[in-house]
């Protein structure tokens, strides 16, 4: 329900991208809600309501709950969202597999309407950069740390809150900042990018166009939010972030020309002869 949501967000009216995000941040209120309520709460009419529900396909307000309730409800496994108990283990690998196959088929066709050349620019004239993550983003933070400061940029990772917001408070107008969270729920992550972007950092986030994160980032790619994260161990969203990394590592080796190959090449050389010390 949730991923259904999120693909038809590019295309709803702006008052029904407000019921939608209310509606993806506040899940369990919105089941038991009334119409009347999801529009006041929205900001919107009933109407906007009911043509949001059209808008994702469903039959009206009465579906939207039932939807809801269907998505939030127990899972059949804690494992993967497409693995049942009674799959086989060849059954299981398969369902990982596809999934993973396919989330990386999903990026590739929103790749020409994502700000790949807005980063890179932004990178190849940065300070430094951050990579901020929480859980399995950090992960991710922490491997895109570890090949783009290869580059000759100064990089670093940040794996909790108070160093994301401490790194913000302190940002330089040529800074930046990369957000990684699959949801965009954490609060301090907006609050996070809010601050950075009052300091003239810039601030990559890649995250849920549907989160107050992606409202407040300069620079957004939409992540689609395919996994319920508070259930599942993020698996095929996280393997979509370190390919979108990798694909922006390496346009921006590009734009910066022979000296980031160059380093790129040191930076092996140096393990490959060893370190005499």
């Amino acid at each position: 329900m949730f991923a259904r949501i999120n693909r038809a967000l590019p295309d709803l009216s702006p008052s029904e991208k407000q019921v939608a995000e209310w509606i993806v941040a506040h899940p369990r209120i919105a089941v038991r809600a009334t119409l009347a309520y999801v529009a006041e709460a929205c900001g919107t009419s009933e109407p906007t309501v009911i043509r949001f529900c059209r808008s994702i396909g469903l039959q009206g307000f009465r579906e939207l709950g039932i939807r809801l309730a269907e998505a939030l409800s127990n899972p059949t496994s804690y494992l993967h969202r497409d693995v049942r108990p009674d799959d086989t283990i060849s059954d299981a690998v398969g369902k990982v597999i596809d999934a993973s196959i396919k989330s990386l088929i999903d990026l590739k066709s929103q790749l020409a309407d994502m700000p790949v050349d807005a980063a890179v620019d932004a990178l190849a004239n940065a300070r430094q950069i951050a990579f901020a993550g929480l859980g399995a983003s950090g992960h991710v933070a922490s491997d895109a740390c570890h090949k783009f400061f290869r580059l000759g940029i100064p990089c670093s990772t940040l794996m909790d809150t108070p160093m994301i917001l401490q790194f913000a408070a302190i940002a330089e107008s040529d800074d930046v900042l990369v957000l990684l969270s699959h949801t965009g729920r954490w609060p301090e992550f907006a609050q996070a990018a809010r601050i950075a972007s009052s300091r003239g950092a810039t601030v990559i986030a890649i995250t849920n166009a549907a989160s107050d994160l992606a409202t407040a980032a300069t620079i957004l790619f939409p992540a689609q939010v395919i996994e319920d994260t508070s259930v599942y161990t993020p698996m095929s969203s996280r393997l979509a972030q370190l390919a979108l990394l990798d694909a922006i590592h390496v346009a921006l080796a590009l734009k910066r020309g022979p000296g980031a190959s160059d380093r790129l090449r040191l930076s092996k050389d140096v393990l490959q002869l060893g370190y005499s010390g």
